[in-house]
């Protein structure tokens, strides 16, 4: 039996004294790309943050490569990169050292020549090359995405973690993202993404779990659960139609 890259089983996690996840289940098996849908207040940035040990877990497991995930540290040495909501790029370095940063765990790693990361992201993302000298903070919101997601790749990641990448941009922008996320499924780069956009995350996903409230509603393969009647109803406002259609 093939060990899934990440597991989570019965993931209790929260802030302060309050609890938002409870009991979360899910696998991310090696090659895949799994979505994690759901309303505002859900839970779904709550997970992510557990998982990459950014905050604390209450309870239950998460297993990476079939061990106990640590700290964050440790996580991202293995492999594991999380792109965040915010994309806490640093405002003040331009989008060149914004990339270099990203290069940093391969440096940890004995690695030295930052150049082909470098070029494959600026083949990725065309647009950043004309700005790579330009500071990250006068940057437009679609540029700041890419570059958060360029930096991610810098440290050519193992598993992908992507907390809301389209939120709030433009639909030319959120269809460019979209784009490069089918490119590195089709790479086979394992991802794990939480989204509100629920029609576009299940088009680009293999297999996708609806959170609400902390907890699994609903999983199943993407193409499945985006045809399921209830979901369509539930998250994208489509009515089921009636025996007499």
């Amino acid at each position: 039996m093939t060990i899934p890259l990440l597991q989570l089983d019965g993931l209790c996690a929260g802030y302060g004294h309050v609890e938002v996840l409870h009991g979360v289940s899910l696998s991310v098996p090696e090659g895949t790309t799994v979505a994690i849908v759901g309303p505002n207040g859900a839970g779904k940035t709550t997970l992510m943050g557990a998982v990459m040990g950014v905050l604390p877990r209450r309870g239950g497991a998460v297993r990476y490569l079939g061990e106990q995930a640590g700290a964050t540290e440790a996580l991202v040495a293995a492999g594991a990169v999380l792109v965040p909501e915010q994309r806490a790029l640093f405002a003040d370095m331009s989008v060149e050292d914004n990339l270099l940063l990203g290069f940093y765990p391969r440096r940890r790693a004995g690695e030295r020549d930052a150049g082909p990361g470098m070029r494959e992201v600026f083949a990725i993302f065309p647009h950043l090359h004309s700005r790579r000298r330009q500071l990250a903070g006068t940057l437009s919101g679609g540029e700041r995405q890419m570059l958060a997601l360029g930096r991610a790749l810098m440290s050519r990641p193992r598993l992908l973690l992507l907390d809301e990448p389209t939120l709030g941009l433009a639909p030319m922008i959120v269809r460019e993202i979209y784009r490069v996320l089918i490119d590195l499924r089709r790479r086979g780069l394992s991802m794990l993404l939480v989204e509100q956009n629920v029609r576009a995350a299940l088009q680009v996903s293999d297999y996708g779990y609806v959170l609400e409230m902390g907890e699994v509603v609903a999983e199943g393969p993407s193409p499945d659960l985006a045809h399921d009647p209830r979901i369509l109803e539930t998250y994208l406002g489509l009515r089921r139609r009636d025996a007499c259609g």
